[in-house]
């Protein structure tokens, strides 16, 4: 209510985040007031209950006189709204309490930023709101330089089938930085994408989906490199929950579309489609292989239940290849994700118990990309990912009929 009416908004959703908001909020307040210096704008922090100073290390940030000791002015004030939305982090609450404030405001255009993005710098905020304030856009997602290694899962199975199914080149659809227009923003409020059934799900995800299918205008824009992160002992099961359960969620409400779409479009873009880095890490193949074969044997009846007898048949066969001439080729990688697909569909078995079931095939899949990119450029690695999703777009027949097929 103090605030009034704004133009723009960026909101940072925070959880025990001290460490590194004070510089997100930094560099969020410089590119407001580098790049919209006279744009009424609104920094609104959703914090869920932090317990390590989160909220007062971003009411220093925002005291800070930046138009003095950065040499940027203002023709208006630039305030900064914490707000406590629960006790514990929920990307549902945190995304509609953004949505909400945004619509309580009227704000044209509104950011999110992850309070963990430590390489962000000022022209992020341009870049996220310029297209839809200025250019009309209603979503704007990001594109990252990543190591060819990173974002495995986002390459092997998230971006391939997603852009398959909904005909949408979008790079990142599950992604912590994004920016969208009060048009989308409304539609978000009154779409029944908040049940109790979604709880759980990635809220992300599920509004790219929205848009996607929903037929808003999408742009895309580079961000820059995205730190690489060890995630050696994270919980995969979790990341399968968060992603391919959002997606094999989605599939259900939005059959009429995706059923019917032809090939995928290209999104507009500002930046690079994509930039990997090459630099040698180190990565433990030999225990994937030993997860995917181990998974393979300990899942058998549960994997009956979900997959066709030649697919089975199949994934059985590889199984029992050594490490140095174990593959999960393109095509069965296909055929594993969608019948896995319509096995969620079908709720052959508790859904939850199918997105574990995927596990050790995702595994297979992670060692083979390992192993047929060890040596290779970006450019050759992007080649691979892209030979992948035209795989997932020839196989999408195959989903329709195991789709539609009794059980």
């Amino acid at each position: 209510m103090s605030v009034g009416e704004v133009d723009l908004l960026v909101s940072v959703p925070t959880h025990n985040s001290a460490q590194t908001v004070g510089e997100t909020v930094q560099s969020i307040r410089m590119g407001l007031l580098k790049y919209f210096p006279r744009e009424r704008a609104v920094i609104l922090n959703a914090d869920a209950g932090s317990k390590d100073g989160t909220r007062e290390v971003i009411a220093a940030a925002a005291s800070n006189d930046l138009q003095r000791s950065a040499n940027l002015y203002s023709l208006r004030t630039l305030p900064c709204i914490s707000t406590v939305y629960g006790d514990s982090p929920e990307t549902d609450v945190a995304l509609r309490t953004v949505l909400a404030a945004a619509d309580l405001l009227h704000a044209k255009a509104c950011a999110v930023v992850s309070p963990d993005s430590t390489s962000i710098t000022p022209d992020w905020i341009e870049r996220l709101l310029r297209p839809v304030y200025r250019e009309n856009f209603d979503l704007v997602m990001p594109v990252y330089r990543r190591h060819k290694f990173d974002g495995l899962l986002l390459r092997n199975l998230i971006y391939p089938m997603t852009r398959a199914l909904y005909a949408k080149r979008v790079r990142e659809p599950y992604a912590l930085e994004f920016a969208f227009s009060d048009r989308f923003g409304g539609h978000l409020l009154e779409r029944q994408i908040w049940d109790q059934e979604s709880r759980g799900l990635a809220a992300e995800m599920r509004m790219t989906i929205a848009a996607m299918a929903g037929g808003f205008r999408l742009y895309q824009t580079f961000l820059g490199t995205k730190p690489h992160v060890d995630r050696t002992g994270a919980d995969l099961v979790a990341a399968l929950r968060q992603t391919v359960g959002t997606l094999f969620w989605s599939l259900d409400a939005n059959f009429q579309y995706w059923s019917a779409t032809g090939q995928p479009e290209s999104v507009p873009s500002c930046g690079a489609e994509y930039d990997l880095t090459t630099e040698p890490i180190r990565v433990n193949r030999k225990r994937l292989y030993q997860l995917f074969n181990s998974g393979v044997a300990e899942l058998e009846p549960v994997l009956r239940s979900i997959l066709s007898p030649q697919t089975l048949a199949d994934v059985r066969s590889i199984a029992r290849l050594s490490d140095d001439d174990f593959r999960y080729p393109h095509d069965l990688w296909v055929r594993t994700a969608y019948e896995f697909a319509s096995s969620y569909h079908k709720s052959v078995i508790n859904r939850d118990h199918i997105i574990q079931a995927l596990a050790p095939l995702y595994r297979g899949k992670v060692y083979t990309f390992l192993v047929e990119n060890r040596d290779a450029s970006g450019p050759e690695v992007e080649a691979n990912v892209e030979e992948l999703c035209l795989t997932f777009e020839r196989f999408k027949p195959y989903l329709l009929d195991v789709w539609t097929a009794r059980e």
